[in-house]
């Protein structure tokens, strides 16, 4: 018998879920099943590999800790691998146990999800357990709490060669008969293929120029011209312009597939933006004809895309939070 857990925790010293699933592997070890932990933060970059682990296990522990709100984004992350890549027909007999220690509120609300999600993507769910944890120390030292996890790693083995049953869920129904979520179409050879090369930044960050290149060459093979760098984008700064008589600024915006720059220059209420080359400049940023297009339209602001990486800048931070109070794009 063979049982993987993964820790979905952030490996904190502090964390109690590190004890409890230490205790469950001792356990495991003398009823001589064969254990292999996964730390997902260790394989935060190859997260999409990980679902191809699942094959040859007979049960698996699903274990995180609630410090905030939910599982987690590092076991969110796995689950969504999982969906996208796991072979199926393998989840279909494996059981899981789901295990949630928390330092707040929400560990029973943790459980609950993470055994919707494994009945979702088709796996056999396991009797899990959770608890609150207020000192670490004192849960460590606790026999009790000991004997109640003994007993718990306990169920999962005979759950799992015994083959126990359940009886049907609505999860299992919504799957089978209403979900309609976009699946990959592949096979399980197929699938870990796939993530393997999403894994690989390199092969993904190569496979992002091509295709920008060949929407370049497309675009001129239908003769889609460059836009002309005379006056898109100036007139939506001009007409949403809301000038601060004690603000001066330059800014130089950088829009991939534009030949010169789009420089604006702010001065008190009064506000001059042309295409061209300029000095002395207080922010220089640079960003896709997308990203601007969402951002005139009102569907995005300069600080959230450069928040979340969708576009970069160089200069004085303060000044460039200002850009959404002096142009308010809507």
């Amino acid at each position: 018998m063979k049982v993987n857990i993964y820790y979905g925790g952030r490996g904190l010293l502090e964390d109690p879920t590190l004890y409890v699933i230490n205790k469950m592997e001792q356990v495991l070890t003398e009823l001589q099943v064969e254990v292999k932990l996964y730390n997902i933060y260790e394989q935060k970059n190859t997260i999409s590999m990980l679902p191809q682990t699942l094959k040859d296990a007979d049960g698996i522990i699903l274990a995180t800790t609630v410090e905030w709100l939910g599982i987690g984004g590092y076991m969110n992350q796995f689950l969504d691998a999982c969906w996208l890549y796991a072979d199926k027909t393998a989840l279909a007999t494996t059981y899981m146990q789901p295990v949630v220690m928390s330092t707040t509120y929400g560990e029973r609300e943790a459980m609950v999800t993470l055994e919707n999600a494994w009945e979702i993507l088709g796996g056999l769910p396991c009797s899990g357990f959770c608890g609150y944890v207020e000192d670490v120390k004192e849960f460590r030292e606790n026999t009790e709490y000991a004997h109640i996890i003994e007993k718990k790693v306990e169920t999962l083995y005979r759950t799992i060669s015994q083959h126990t049953k359940g009886l049907p869920t609505s999860n299992q129904a919504v799957t089978r008969s209403i979900l309609r979520t976009t699946q990959l179409e592949l096979s399980p050879q197929e699938s870990e293929q796939l993530s393997k090369f999403v894994s690989d930044d390199e092969y993904v960050q190569t496979q992002k120029a091509d295709i920008a290149d060949l929407t370049s060459m497309f675009r001129n093979m239908m003769g889609e011209k460059k836009e002309d760098s005379a006056g898109e984008y100036i007139n939506d700064f001009k007409v949403q312009f809301r000038g601060n008589p004690e603000f001066n600024a330059k800014y130089l915006f950088m829009i991939d597939g534009k030949e010169l720059p789009l420089f604006v220059n702010v001065s008190g209420e009064q506000m001059d933006c042309r295409y061209g080359k300029e000095d002395n400049i207080d922010v220089y940023m640079k960003l896709n004809s997308n990203i601007m297009d969402n951002i005139v339209a009102g569907r995005e602001t300069f600080q959230r895309a450069f928040s979340v990486g969708d576009m970069t800048a160089k200069g004085n931070f303060r000044t460039l939070r200002m850009l959404d109070e002096i142009f308010t794009f809507s």
